[in-house]
């Protein structure tokens, strides 16, 4: 998570969707910068116990922006990145086991550790589903986050691959996608209004 005070946002990072190339373009902008632990902070977490402090504190309150991903994308990426995980975590690892079966236990009542990746509805809304952030940005539609990027930043921004995963058969059965979309429903209906929005779907009381 980044606060940048000039431009009066917070950028919070849904994993799996760019957040390491992002952040490597805006870090030296940033006033305060949360990693390890706390570079994944959630849009429930950041307005409950970040921007208080941050109000208390700087007597600011930045507007949060993120980052969302078609939620099968999202799945694959999380998939391949578990593939290499070392031999410490090998509980974590997904090497071995079918694309299906990795959906399977993400949308289980109890996933395994290999499979406990959260979901990016939940980091985004509060228990109520409503959306905690003012601006919310397709990862597929890159050039429409750029280019609001580049309005508040400038156009000096370097963007790098990083964190790139190993190649897998991220191959997802109809049968095993419907029953995804069903357990995910909320999380495909917001990626929905996402891309209906162009891509930059804007919520003003965020």
């Amino acid at each position: 998570m980044l606060v940048f005070f000039e431009q009066n946002l917070v950028f919070l990072a849904v994993p799996k969707t760019g957040t390491t190339a992002i952040e490597g373009a805006l870090r030296s902008k940033a006033d305060i910068v949360f990693a390890k632990s706390r570079k994944h902070t959630t849009g429930m977490r950041y307005r409950m116990k970040i921007a208080p402090f941050l109000k208390d504190t700087y007597e600011i309150k930045p507007k949060p922006f993120a980052v969302m991903r078609n939620p099968v994308e999202q799945i694959c990426s999380w998939f391949r990145y578990r593939q290499a995980v070392d031999e410490a975590n090998s509980e974590r690892s997904t090497e071995g086991r079918s694309f299906d079966d990795f959906v399977l236990a993400v949308i289980a009542d109890e996933p395994p550790v290999f499979a406990a990746i959260g979901s990016q509805y939940n980091f985004l809304t509060s228990s109520r589903g409503r959306l905690l952030v003012a601006h919310l940005f397709s990862y597929e539609a890159q050039p429409v986050f750029r280019t609001f990027l580049t309005d508040r930043f400038g156009d000096d921004l370097k963007f790098k691959q990083k964190n790139v995963s190993p190649n897998a058969d991220t191959t997802l059965s109809p049968e095993v996608e419907a029953k995804l979309r069903k357990a995910r429903s909320k999380e495909f209906k917001l990626y929905d209004r996402l891309m209906a929005a162009d891509g930059h779907l804007q919520n003003p009381r965020a």
